[in-house]
């Protein structure tokens, strides 16, 4: 999944980052580069403390959304892409039933994305979840 994250600084301080479609998960760098890559610990963190407390990930807004909103009029935007798949400690292996079209089409899209089956269908699972709820 793709988050929208937005960074302030201030003179005297570090980069701060806000996630906005993740009420409370914050970070800080003291580098755009640090910043970004502590916003990509920051969420995974969120994301598994969700996952342990059985609640749902919210949906992602868009990003033009954010951009509207004048708490962030004055930050810098990124992106932070999580791999999902990888967030729960807890993997199980589960035997489905998909065409075979389908699955090629899912092993292709995944290879050349540099991504597993297993990674690009949790992934649209959770997408797909999330943005149904």
């Amino acid at each position: 999944m793709k988050y929208s994250v937005v960074l302030h600084k201030d003179a005297q301080s570090d980069y701060s980052v806000t996630v906005p479609d993740l009420p409370g998960c914050f970070s800080a760098g003291s580098t755009i580069e640090e910043a970004l890559l502590m916003a990509k610990e920051a969420i995974e963190c969120h994301i598994e403390g969700m996952f342990l407390d059985g609640e749902s990930i919210p949906k992602l807004l868009p990003f033009e959304e954010h951009q509207a909103n004048p708490n962030y009029s004055d930050g810098i935007w990124g992106i932070v892409e999580i791999d999902m798949s990888q967030l729960s400690s807890k993997s199980k292996r589960v035997n489905i039933t998909l065409p075979e079209y389908l699955l090629k089409t899912v092993d292709n899209y995944a290879k050349k994305h540099g991504e597993t089956r297993s990674g690009l269908l949790a992934h649209a699972v959770t997408e797909y979840i999330s943005s149904h709820q």
